[in-house]
């Protein structure tokens, strides 16, 4: 599977990949948005050059249980996660390539690496706070 859309049958086949420490790459849209419509496919594409990651496309008004309270300004929202370190969060240009840039230096860094960034500044403290998206499937269940 290279990726998926979270629903609530397969919320657990996200978690698990959580839990097995594994990168998750969460794209964060919107049915209405056409951005986000004409960005699936670019997704779609990265999730099969990256078959060690695991992709998901989150509605996060059909996930409102899930993602409601992150602050989504903008679509498409990137979220990277390894394990429980989110590595990034944000809006982001619907441009595949930076999107891949953006994931080859985050699945770059070492453990120890992720973890200091992590807490490397009081927007990064709020991510792991706020964006952990296994304490967000668990909260959920």
């Amino acid at each position: 599977m290279h990726s998926h859309t979270l629903d609530a049958a397969n919320r657990d086949t996200t978690a698990d990949a959580l839990a097995a420490g594994g990168w998750i790459v969460a794209c964060l849209c919107a049915a209405w948005c056409g951005t986000c419509g004409a960005y699936r496919a670019a997704f779609e594409h990265l999730a099969a050059r990256h078959p060690d990651k695991h992709f998901v496309w989150i509605d996060i008004e059909d996930q409102a249980e899930i993602v409601g309270d992150l602050d989504v300004d903008n679509f498409p929202t990137l979220l990277l996660q390894k394990a429980d370190v989110v590595a990034f969060f944000g809006t982001m240009l619907p441009d595949a390539a930076l999107a891949e840039r953006l994931i080859q230096a985050q699945a770059g860094q070492s453990d120890d690496e992720l973890a200091r960034l992590a807490a490397s500044s009081a927007e990064r403290r709020q991510w792991q706070q706020q964006c952990n998206l296994r304490v967000l499937l668990g909260n959920a269940a």
